[in-house]
């Protein structure tokens, strides 16, 4: 292969290695298969996942912002237009009292970060590239990519501190290699140190909470090892669920939407097809 080649690359990414650790097979199904009509990937839509899509867009706006302007128009209002792309269906509500119940929770996660901006009101830092990305192993044909919510810049150090949005209930398990691993994007993607690392979990907390910071290396030679498993399950075509032919919480949602029993929604600005299970 040339090392140069990233078409022919294996992308990884935190959500992608956690679909393969979780369950390999959802992983063929949301990063390999392709409806053979169309050629574009599936995915399930969820209130969850809609919500999530819409509180990080509203969120991410302000970082093009300059920090003394950011909070001139209310969030809320910014939330209201965002909220317009996955209204109904689209977004995955069976109900208009289901979608009510998810926009009222979204207005009141807008409203703490207006009224507690904390690290939201600090200058930031904008990696130029729209999806950060470096060779993990250019040898092995192994990129690792990810888009990091928001990086604080520390005046004191003239470094980085990395910030990931939370929107759901549950706490990150204390495993998770999301943080490590935006951690390593964020070092070989720009120049400055990174000096911390926290998740907003914007559900319950009114402030940013920190999270000890990765060894590089040691995060570097485990994901590598999990980047070649995958590299050789794509080789050999061996994605099989834990629970065999079953399946199981994690791919048996994305395994009824490829055997037809999904409704196609829309489809995404990435032409991954929509779809909700009923």
């Amino acid at each position: 292969m040339d090392k140069t080649d990233k078409f022919k690359a294996v992308w990884l990414s935190h959500s992608s290695i956690a679909d393969f650790l979780n369950c390999p097979r959802k992983y063929y199904l949301r990063a390999i298969y392709k409806d053979p009509i169309n050629n574009h990937k599936i995915t399930q839509v969820t209130p969850a996942l809609s919500r999530g899509q819409v509180i990080h867009s509203v969120l991410e706006s302000l970082s093009t912002l300059p920090s003394e302007v950011r909070f001139n128009t209310p969030l809320t209002e910014t939330l209201e237009r965002e909220w317009v792309k996955i209204s109904g269906k689209v977004g995955g509500f069976r109900s208009t009292e289901e979608e009510a119940r998810y926009k009222a929770e979204s207005i009141e996660m807008v409203k703490k970060v207006m009224d507690n901006p904390g690290p939201l009101a600090q200058k930031a830092i904008k990696i130029k590239e729209s999806l950060p990305h470096y060779w993990l192993s250019e040898d092995e044909g192994l990129i690792l990519s990810g888009k990091i919510d928001w990086l604080i810049y520390d005046e004191k150090s003239d470094g980085v501190k990395i910030l990931d949005f939370k929107t759901g209930k549950n706490e990150e398990d204390e495993s998770s290699l999301q943080l490590p691993i935006y951690q390593l994007i964020v070092k070989n993607t720009q120049s400055r140190e990174v000096t911390g690392a926290y998740y907003w979990y914007l559900y319950h907390d009114s402030a940013p909470k920190e999270v000890a910071l990765a060894n590089t290396e040691e995060t570097r030679e485990e994901v590598l090892t999990i980047g070649r498993r995958i590299k050789l399950a794509r080789q050999l075509g061996h994605f099989v669920c834990p629970n065999g032919s079953q399946g199981c919480k994690h791919c048996a949602p994305l395994e009824a939407i490829k055997n037809g029993r999904g409704e196609k929604v829309g489809v995404s600005e990435y032409k991954q097809d929509l779809y909700v299970l009923n």
